[in-house]
């Protein structure tokens, strides 16, 4: 009874290792296909751009960025108490340069940031 239950082991391992093997080439095969189907698919494609395709700085230099404070606009009032503004009486909220341009900055003894605690102005 020993005898048989070795055979039916040794002839299940057998097995296991076939199918992992039969499972191994199949998923080399598919990754090979793969492969092969990328390549296909890269050769179709139009090639990248050479050095002359792509676009140039204008003669006067690159262009640098502007920056300069902007103040909003004033919210129109509603006339009545019972009256509300709609979207289409508010505009587009436009803004303007505003009259200070200079950046605003840190002070020394100021808390930094909205909510950040620390000890601000004494």
């Amino acid at each position: 009874m020993h005898t048989t239950h070795e055979q039916l082991a040794a002839a299940g391992s057998v097995a296991g290792a076939v199918v992992i093997i039969v499972c191994g080439l199949l998923l080399t095969a598919a990754l090979v296909g793969a492969v092969r189907f990328g390549i296909g698919a890269r050769r179709k494609e139009s090639p990248p751009p050479r050095r002359g395709d792509h676009p140039t700085p204008p003669p006067s230099g690159p262009v640098r960025e502007e920056q300069n404070m902007r103040e909003p606009n004033e919210v129109p009032r509603a006339t009545g108490d019972d009256d509300r503004l709609t979207p289409h009486q508010l505009g587009n909220a436009p803004s303007r340069p505003g009259e200070n341009q200079t950046r605003p900055r840190w002070e020394p003894g100021s808390s930094g940031s909205f909510g950040s605690g620390g000890g601000g102005a004494k």
